[in-house]
């Protein structure tokens, strides 16, 4: 979407004093948190004592990007509610993650994912996980957070251009990601998440009363938009991908992606990463009335529109109230702020921790922090960089999905078979992850070629697939060679966490059996 497509509504004084608020209130707690100077432990784990509450909403914060506040209204305009199976699943990941993964990450007491596929395998699986996942958390998570904002921005501030909207939003989420680390991230996103969820339910209840009633939707939307199980031949999400796709991307995201998983490793104790990770769960179950049913009650409203990323800032734009549109603003710019704050602390956590101390491990925990924060600033300016490119894809959710569909089903395999194959040697594992990417590369030349047409999500659950044959074919040729050190091969079984309490375990099972009615009542 380009700037000659954008609209000039303008802005009323009670909205930027409520955007100005907004603004001051992640300053004041960004500077109070500053201002002890934070160590390595203290710049990327935040000295491991965040709590429940901080936890849920920081997760839920830092994912709900402004991505999210754009592509998922735009894919449910173009294609219908089914978007939402995105987050519902996202839940049960974070079900599954805080009973199963999170304590026993805790209790190893690594700093990064990659730490713990050293431990488990070797350095070279460290490197590779690391080295995918910052490539990712580049160009997806802080380049489209940036550029998403940026086209709101220009809506209402006429004369901006893309390219330095997202620098200048850049420079400020970098400025105090840098001088606070993880608690600065984690505590303005608590705010963040709270304007969020506030924008968005206004937002919605906006909308919805310009129909007055569900009955109302259901009578005017087309049927097959208000449907969350879609057929098999369905082009924007059919029930297989559903089933083999998106639990693969959601593990990889939930459990394995620094740039989340990170607000796990900072909790007091596994008791409280798991209560922090089940409250996320919860709110993950919102965006599917607060962010998804938007859009689709978009279809009927807004008839005119070029392309699917136009939705969100019309909806603002033509619905939105004084004072209203300010808070909705607030909402995206949290939005933005929590995702590069969070993009940019974990890629530097891994910058630092996974490439510069094995080398040079005489470092003291000051001049970690110190190159920590110079990551940063180099980190933002390349998505910065990448970010206005953005432009050039057909649309954002789009761009987003499909490239975690071809980069983390192999990374995903290799981490599941690890904690459940003690037999499973580095080589073999790191040999099965490459010929899984090599599979990767050539389905998506395939695809692209229109050699054969496979939705993205489906392909995510055969290049997983894929990635298991090829690991047990090398296991199978190398045999005792690769055997596993003795402390590789036990290290769940010694890491294994104490029993978590009955109360994280009746809520799993409460928000499971939540999530499956409302998969029901939708589908």
């Amino acid at each position: 979407m380009g700037t000659e497509t954008m609209l000039n509504p303008p802005l009323h004084v009670l909205d930027y004093g409520v955007l100005g608020l907004y603004l001051l209130m992640v300053i004041v707690v960004a500077l109070r948190v500053t201002r002890r100077s934070p160590d390595s432990d203290e710049l990327f784990l935040a000295g491991r004592s965040l709590g429940v509450g901080v936890v849920g909403l920081s997760l839920f914060a830092s994912n709900i990007s402004s991505t999210t506040l754009i592509g998922l209204p735009g894919a449910a305009w173009q294609h219908g509610i089914s978007v939402a199976n995105y987050e519902w699943m996202a839940a049960l990941v974070l079900i599954f993650s805080a009973l199963f993964v999170a304590p026993l990450l805790l209790h190893a007491g690594v700093t990064t994912l990659p730490e713990f596929l050293e431990r488990r395998f070797d350095a070279r699986l460290r490197k590779y996980l690391s080295g995918a996942t910052l490539f990712l958390t580049l160009v997806l998570d802080t380049a489209g957070s940036l550029y998403a904002g940026a086209l709101v921005l220009m809506l209402f501030f006429p004369g901006l251009e893309l390219g330095w909207t997202c620098a200048g939003l850049a420079v400020f989420a970098g400025l105090y990601t840098a001088a606070g680390g993880l608690r600065a991230v984690a505590y303005t996103d608590v705010i963040q998440a709270v304007v969020l969820l506030l924008g968005s339910a206004l937002l919605c209840g906006l909308i919805f009363s310009e129909f007055g009633s569900w009955q109302a939707i259901v009578d005017r939307v087309d049927p097959e938009k208000l449907s969350l199980i879609r057929p098999l031949n369905d082009e924007a999400l059919p029930w297989l991908g559903t089933l083999i796709g998106l639990p693969i991307m959601g593990f990889y995201y939930w459990t394995m992606n620094q740039y989340v998983a990170q607000r796990l490793l900072g909790a007091r104790n596994a008791e409280v990463a798991a209560r922090g990770a089940l409250l996320a769960a919860g709110l993950k179950l919102l965006p599917l009335f607060l962010m998804v049913l938007p859009g689709v009650m978009a279809t009927v409203l807004l008839t005119d529109l070029e392309r699917p990323d136009e939705v969100f800032p019309r909806l603002v734009a033509e619905y939105a109230p004084a004072g209203v549109a300010g808070l909705i603003l607030a909402g995206l710019l949290a939005a933005i702020m929590s995702s590069v704050d969070s993009a940019l602390n974990s890629s530097s956590t891994l910058m630092t921790l996974d490439f510069v101390q094995p080398r040079r491990p005489n470092l003291s925990p000051q001049q970690l922090a110190r190159l920590g924060r110079i990551f940063v600033f180099v980190l933002v300016a390349l998505a910065a960089l990448w970010a206005p490119a953005i432009d050039r894809f057909p649309g954002l959710f789009a761009y987003l999905q499909q490239t975690f569909a071809y980069v983390v089903p192999p990374l995903v395999a290799v981490f599941l078979m690890g904690l459940w194959w003690p037999q499973l040697g580095a080589r073999a594992a790191l040999r099965g992850c490459l010929t899984g990417h090599v599979v990767s590369v050539a389905s998506f030349v395939a695809v692209q070629a229109q050699l054969f047409s496979l939705h993205f999500t489906i392909v995510a659950g055969v290049l997983f697939a894929a990635t298991v044959i090829a690991t047990a074919f090398w296991y199978g040729v190398l045999g005792v060679a690769d055997r596993p050190r003795s402390d590789q091969q036990h290290l769940i079984e010694r890491a294994r966490p104490p029993r978590l309490s009955a109360t994280v375990r009746i809520g799993a099972l409460l928000l499971t059996l939540l999530t499956i009615v409302l998969v029901l009542v939708f589908r």
